[in-house]
């Protein structure tokens, strides 16, 4: 078995080359081995190397570990060192207001007492004086009678002749309300800035692996869903927010809103309290005869009519114009007529880091209206504007 047949890739003998493996392409045994072994060498290389580029990649990968574990060290250290801070600020107003509360307390008390013990040596003086005029109006000698009566008759006056006027005062009721509103707008601020702080965790991503693909199916992008809420310092005043600040109608009435930088002050526009990052999935639901569905960055300008504040038509907003009959879609004062069915929800697909916008038209099915892919240099917030009176938008909570 001294020789190799190639066609068949076996050994064979002599013999077998006149017979049945006549005219195949052989060699010898030797030759072949000698071709195989230098296979052998280079695949042995590519192993090593292989080997070699694993090995360095573990190093790697143990280097990120430990650089993950250092980091998240010191994000737990630096968070617990700024939590405290907070909780030693909180504890200090809490102290103050305590003893503001107490020095106030004890004036007004004091001030209450002194007058209460001059108004009772007051009555203790006016009783004695009604005693010896009460005695005097017994005597029988009028000459005695005459003689007392003008200097018993006139009563000393008080320092303050006036009545006590008690005011209808709460006393300190105005600070436990004063205290309650300061929590609430800590609650507010809390609320609205501990979705960045979840995220900003969240999308802690090392690997360097290929994006999640967009969903196909709308089971699929409600993994992703987000609760949208709007934020009422955004909304312009002729916006009517209800629905637990889900959803806003447009008015003639004007709202009586605070004045607040973050308003928009001549288009019919509001942004949401949450920033979007990461993956996120949520529904419009729409009625009227237009309603725009946008993201935003929270940077947009909010002040005058300029193009800089409208959404869709400067870089640093996007928006899907729903009208009764057809859509249309603005960036940056370009517009662009979108073919697809007509409903009145509409499904919006963030992927912030793969910078992926999607717009869907959502009913019984979902069907893509438009996708644009771009690099979202901050995190995003989702907007509605509207475009005439009666007209409503609002965030559903899908499920």
């Amino acid at each position: 078995m001294k020789i190799f047949c190639r066609t068949d890739q076996k050994s064979i003998c002599h013999l077998c080359c006149l017979d049945q493996h006549k005219g195949h392409d052989t060699v010898s045994a030797a030759a072949e081995r000698t071709e195989r072994q230098k296979d052998l060498e280079e695949s042995r290389e590519n192993i090593q190397q292989r080997i070699q580029d694993r090995e360095e990649d573990v190093k790697l990968l143990q280097q990120e570990v430990e650089a993950i574990n250092g980091s998240a060290d010191k994000a737990v250290d630096h968070s617990q060192e700024i939590f405290s801070q907070l909780i030693r600020l909180m504890e200090k107003r809490r102290s103050e207001v305590e003893q503001q509360v107490r020095s106030q307390q004890e004036r007004e008390v004091s001030r209450v007492k002194d007058l209460k013990e001059k108004l009772e040596q007051e009555i203790t003086e006016l009783k004695r004086k009604d005693a010896d005029l009460q005695k005097l109006s017994l005597t029988e000698d009028h000459n005695q009678f005459l003689h007392s009566y003008p200097s018993l008759s006139e009563p000393g006056q008080p320092a303050d002749s006036s009545r006590i006027n008690i005011r209808p005062l709460r006393y300190f009721e105005e600070v436990t309300a004063a205290v309650s509103e300061v929590r609430e707008k800590l609650q507010d601020l809390l609320t609205e800035t501990w979705t960045n702080v979840s995220q900003a965790v969240t999308e802690v991503d090392v690997l360097l692996l290929e994006p999640e693909p967009e969903p196909k199916t709308r089971a699929g992008f409600l993994r992703y869903s987000q609760r949208i809420t709007l934020d009422p310092n955004t909304v312009n005043r002729h916006l009517l927010l209800s629905d637990g600040n889900r959803r806003a109608t447009l008015t003639k009435q004007r709202q009586s809103y605070p004045e607040h930088p973050d308003r928009f002050t001549v288009w019919n526009q509001v942004l949401s309290r949450e920033s979007l990052t990461g993956r996120c999935y949520w529904e419009v639901e729409r009625r009227g005869y237009w309603v725009g569905v946008a993201v935003a960055y929270k940077t947009i300008r909010r002040d005058g009519g300029s193009e800089d504040c409208r959404f869709g038509f400067n870089d640093k907003s996007w928006m899907l114009e729903c009208y009764k009959d057809r859509y249309k879609f603005g960036h940056n004062k370009v517009g662009t007529d979108v073919p697809g069915p007509q409903s009145s929800r509409v499904g919006v697909y963030l992927d912030h880091r793969a910078g992926i916008l999607s717009f869907y038209s959502v009913s019984e099915t979902m069907t893509l209206l438009h996708r644009v892919q771009t690099t979202f240099t901050e995190p995003l917030h989702a907007g509605l504007r509207l475009g005439c009176y009666g007209d409503s938008a609002e965030f559903i909570e899908v499920k």
